[in-house]
């Protein structure tokens, strides 16, 4: 079954406090959804349109577990305190395998 991610990449973060409590939110929401970080801000090389700011990289075992964890009551608190605090790009895709 290919697995299901959680690519972020945000493009402002113009109230970093908002960002501080999604994250202190939003980590336990991650995981128990079944969800894996593997990047979390970092260096980053761009090329081509690409955008030079903190990117996120989270794997579930499923792309219905990626999208059930985003709707879960728990997420949606962390999605509700971060608010307008950033402008992302956020998309849930299915793996090749």
């Amino acid at each position: 079954m290919p697995k299901g991610y959680w690519v972020s990449v945000y493009r402002t973060i113009s109230d970093p406090e908002k960002l501080a409590a999604y994250n202190k939110l939003a980590g336990p929401a991650v995981k128990a959804g079944g969800g894996r970080t593997f990047v979390r801000g970092g260096r980053v090389v761009v090329h081509d349109a690409g955008i030079a700011e903190r990117t996120v990289l989270i794997e579930f075992d499923s792309f219905e577990q990626a999208v059930a964890a985003h709707e879960s009551a728990a997420y949606q608190e962390a999605l509700a305190a971060l608010s307008d605090g950033v402008e992302r790009d956020f998309r849930i895709v299915e793996g090749i395998d």
